[in-house]
């Protein structure tokens, strides 16, 4: 996707390569640009921003960014006419292959782009995940002791997922308040696969998709590649509001309504009871179909009850598909999650998995199986250990970013944060050069009414937790004593 037209999307891509030292950080600017050069996101002949532009979604200084541009010439990378403003020149494509210009595109590619570069010497806070459950090292063993030999005379391919872990899913299910048979769950790699899978079944180029405003960055990718028509329904403190919902139903006949009724993404919001009913009924009256994503489940048994999904309380002839994983609660490396639907979309969503891969690895979903039954107990111990680090959080923003505001969360795993009178997409520039990575409000809503906001997970040590916001609270200082860049927008 060409982005020479939005400066604030290529700042997104190149921010995390300013980070380093004091001093070269137009050489910095350079080199990340280059690394763009000649890819689907600055193409042969794409006009640049202009500088000024630049260097206010970078929050930088002209100058540095007009001496990177300068370098680039010398370079032989890009060429500059009077008038025709800075442009990637015919030379920037030798020695590129097809395969590099094909880069994924959508509202949270920044995201996932970030995530496969890894970490460096950056605190990255661009997802809330904790390091694999103890536990896991003595199930590991035993199972090599015990399961593994019988496993390797399986065939190994399993579209639906292997009978024992299905049957405990259902258990886990039942417990919910979900009665649910083996044959009604479909094991997946992850949550984000199922999500996939049924894009995959519904989603029809030009059909529009009901979701959360805001939302989890990765469906904007998901649905937008299938080519589906993302709308936004905004939030109330007990979930989707049903008067903006019934709207857009109505509006825009969407083919399908996703929701994280179980501790959303970003808010940390728990839908209640009462509105799980009524999404159910009306997403039924227009015969929509309903995706609830279950994956941030754990709850504080010290805190709010959490209901059953939503399809407990659906009418029977409504279609609603039920996601969830152990990916958050045991190790986000144990890539397994599940769908649960009625029976026969349960055996069109195994053609489909079928045809992405044959089935998800045996070996993790034996793991998973033992691992099943303890699950409520496992995701007790992380929300409760989830609450102390929220609460440690809250102390160490509160004295030392007293301006930003939240709401506290009914659960999950990050704060978000409105930062008063700022673009947060300026601020997490400054943030990076600061050596700590969030993500602005806009990867999560880009319609822009949470431009303003930020994600702070908090599933970090608490050492780590206390060195990220003393990088933030420089941040946040450096913004207010130089203020924004002329043109930024202030929200």
């Amino acid at each position: 996707m060409d982005r020479s037209g939005d400066p604030a999307a290529l700042a997104d891509l190149i921010g995390r390569r300013l980070s380093g030292p004091p001093g070269g950080l137009y050489r910095r600017l350079a080199d990340a640009l280059a690394a763009l050069i000649g890819t689907a996101e600055l193409p042969v002949g794409a006009r640049l921003p202009a500088e000024r532009r630049l260097a206010e979604a970078l929050a930088v200084s002209r100058s540095t960014v007009v001496a990177a541009y300068d370098e680039l010439r010398g370079r032989g990378l890009v060429e500059s006419r009077r008038g025709s403003g800075t442009t990637v020149a015919r030379a920037a494509s030798r020695g590129r292959s097809g395969a590099d210009r094909r880069m994924p595109t959508g509202y949270g590619e920044s995201l996932f782009h970030r995530i496969a570069f890894g970490p460096g010497d950056v605190i990255s806070m661009t997802y809330a995940v904790d390091p694999g459950i103890p536990e896991l090292v003595a199930e590991v063993q035993d199972l090599a002791r015990t399961d593994l030999p019988a496993l390797l005379q399986d065939v190994g391919y399993h579209p639906r997922g292997i009978l024992p872990l299905r049957e405990r899913i259902a258990d886990h299910f039942e417990q919910s308040g979900l009665p649910t048979g083996p044959d009604e769950i479909v094991v997946t790699s992850g949550a984000h696969q199922a999500i996939a899978l049924v894009t995959q079944m519904y989603l029809r180029s030009g059909a529009a998709v009901v979701i959360e405003q805001p939302s989890w960055p990765g469906c904007f990718d998901l649905f937008g590649a299938a080519g589906g028509r993302v709308v936004g329904v905004p939030l109330d403190d007990a979930g989707i509001r049903p008067d903006l919902l019934t709207a857009a139903l109505k509006e825009h006949q969407p083919a399908m309504l996703f929701v994280m009724p179980t501790f959303h993404n970003p808010t940390g919001r728990l839908m209640s009871s009462a509105r799980r009913r009524q999404v159910a009924e009306l997403a039924a009256r227009y015969g929509v179909v309903v995706v609830e994503d279950n994956a941030y489940s754990a709850g504080d048994p010290s805190g709010p009850e959490i209901p059953p999904p939503l399809a407990a309380f659906a009418p029977d002839h409504a279609e609603v598909l039920s996601i969830g994983s152990v990916s958050k609660a045991v190790w986000g490396g144990l890539r397994i999650g599940w769908i649960r639907a009625p029976r026969p979309l349960a055996e069109r969503l195994a053609r489909h998995k079928a045809l992405a891969d044959l089935g998800s690895p045996v070996i993790d979903q034996a793991l998973t199986a033992r691992l099943l039954p303890r699950l409520t107990e496992i995701t007790a111990d992380r929300a409760r250990l989830a609450t102390g680090r929220r609460a440690h959080i809250g102390r160490l923003l509160a004295e030392r970013l007293p301006e930003w505001q939240w709401e506290e969360p009914a659960g999950g795993s990050a704060l978000w944060i409105r930062l008063p009178d700022t673009d947060a997409r300026v601020f997490a520039q400054i943030a990076l050069r600061h050596g700590v990575e969030v993500v602005a409000g806009h990867a999560m809503d880009p319609s822009g009414l949470h431009d303003g906001y930020l994600r702070i997970p908090f599933a970090y040590p608490p050492e780590v937790l206390v060195d990220a916001v003393d990088r933030l609270a420089g941040a946040w200082r450096e913004l207010r004593r130089h203020g924004p860049a002329p043109g930024v927008p202030m929200v």
